[in-house]
């Protein structure tokens, strides 16, 4: 199975207030690395089966505007084990319970969604250090037990890519 591991894109100041906090939207500048990181799995050909995201509303948001760019036309699974405080147990359930997909995209939160990934690409008892930037796309395959990193794409980096080849592509102008 190929899992792309999403953490939400950039929604500001995390807010005191539980409930108020869960409802915090994404800013312009998570919608703005939501269009890019979608342009650019899109370009990639990237087209999961099934997409699930945590309920929170910025989650929710990526995982939407993201799907939007890829051409996502399945329903968005709402999935708690994604929430912030999640244990990787039950995310490892959670992705038991989706088997029969071969590729999921997973729109979390730090610190869960962070090691979710570097344990599922650590060596055995062992945790991988990763800084999964808001917005960041990883793509792992995995097979029963453990997975292997295959790329890591974060906005800016995205952004760069898509930069230089606008870049490429206009005229030349004639020096003399």
């Amino acid at each position: 199975m190929i899992i792309y591991f999403v953490r939400h894109a950039s929604a500001g100041q995390h807010l005191p207030n539980p409930k108020r906090d869960d409802k915090r939207p994404l800013d312009s500048d998570g919608i703005d690395q939501c269009g890019i990181m979608g342009r650019a799995l899109a370009a990639m050909n990237i087209q999961p089966d099934l997409i699930l995201s945590s309920p929170l509303k910025r989650a929710t948001q990526t995982a939407s505007l993201i799907g939007n760019e890829i051409g996502y036309e399945g329903k968005l699974q709402l999935e708690p084990a994604l929430r912030p405080e999640s244990s990787f147990v039950e995310f490892r359930r959670m992705v038991e319970k989706y088997a029969k997909y071969e590729a999921l995209m997973v729109v979390g939160h730090n610190p869960s969604i962070t090691e979710f990934l570097a344990r599922m690409v650590g060596k055995s008892g062992c945790e991988a250090l990763i800084e999964f930037k808001k917005g960041a796309v990883a793509r792992a395959e995995t097979t029963r037990q453990s997975a292997t990193l295959n790329w890591f794409l974060t906005p800016k980096l995205a952004r760069a890519i898509q930069a230089a080849a606008a870049e490429k592509s206009q005229p030349k102008t004639s020096r003399k």
